[in-house]
């Protein structure tokens, strides 16, 4: 840890949390999710907004009483914007890592490595998981996501949480989505705004899973149909679940990847995972019975 880091090393509220990171008049989208009903909600209104009394009240109450997860996005949207996709960003301000695994073992990587600047903020979202946050300017779109991928090859993290678009968790409220509950709270350790030239890690352009994959061009003009971004989300669904990974953690991942998209993002995620799950239950039933790809 830095000499600057020793200095400003403190947990801040959820207001200055906001007020620091955002000027006032920056237009964010705030996630309101309810897990157990499958009901997500956006609000998308200044930073200003956001921090006044009566939409946190309205924040905690969702929270405490309702048992909603609260979320906010990390990049400014345009003034016209009523969604939050990647033509409606305005400006990148954050670069973040979401950390799932290994929270302590990625975060001291992060700390000791000469590759990346110390970070602004740790978010401790729950028991040895965090989410990390660097502060940015003149920054493109691309670059945040080349770089924000790179971090997660370098330092362990979150692959699907790379995206500009991405929301993150806000200090202050609790963490509802395990039994126990959590308060999520920030750390800040810094208060430098960085630039391009200080991220030094290796940013070559490689598509994330939910992405489509880049095709050769062909002369032909009857090429092969381009697959739509829900068939790109089948798809992935189908490889997580393959290797693995827990259907619900999949939903997560599909649905805050598809928030802003879809009116309800969570159903359609689980509609997805759903439909991937049929698919690999009936290939795995095909090659139980002696199927054309079955070893015998």
């Amino acid at each position: 840890m830095t000499t600057g880091e020793k200095e400003s090393n403190k947990n801040i509220s959820t207001t200055e949390y906001l007020l620091t990171n955002f000027q006032r008049s920056d237009r964010l989208a705030v996630l309101v999710r309810n897990r157990r009903r499958g009901e997500t909600v956006q609000r998308i209104t200044t930073s200003g907004k956001i921090a006044e009394p009566s939409f946190q009240d309205w924040l905690r109450y969702k929270n405490e009483k309702e048992a909603c997860d609260i979320y906010t996005g990390m990049n400014t949207l345009k003034p016209e914007a009523r969604t939050r996709t990647k033509d409606d960003i305005q400006t990148i301000r954050h670069l973040y890592m979401d950390i799932d695994h290994d929270g302590p073992a990625a975060l001291a990587k992060i700390q000791q490595s000469n590759l990346v600047p110390p970070r602004n903020y740790t978010i401790n979202t729950s028991p040895d998981k965090f989410q990390v946050v660097w502060r940015v300017d003149n920054i493109s779109q691309e670059q945040a996501e080349c770089l924000q991928r790179a971090m997660v090859r370098k330092f362990g993290g979150d692959p699907a949480a790379t995206d500009s678009t991405r929301v993150l968790r806000l200090p202050g409220f609790l963490n509802r989505k395990y039994d126990a509950e959590f308060l999520v709270q920030a750390v800040k350790h810094a208060d430098r705004v960085y630039h391009p030239q200080d991220f030094r890690l290796r940013t070559e352009l490689i598509e994330t899973d939910f992405r489509p994959h880049r095709q050769a061009p062909t002369l032909a003009s009857t090429g092969p149909r381009q697959m739509s971004q829900s068939e790109h989300d089948w798809a992935y669904a189908k490889r997580a679940l393959a290797r693995g990974d827990d259907p619900e953690e999949v939903i997560r991942r599909i649905a805050d990847f598809r928030a802003g998209e879809k009116h309800d993002p969570s159903d359609y995620a689980r509609r997805t995972v759903t439909k991937a799950q049929t698919e690999l239950g009936s290939s795995t039933r095909s090659d139980e019975q002696g199927g054309p790809n079955r070893t015998q």
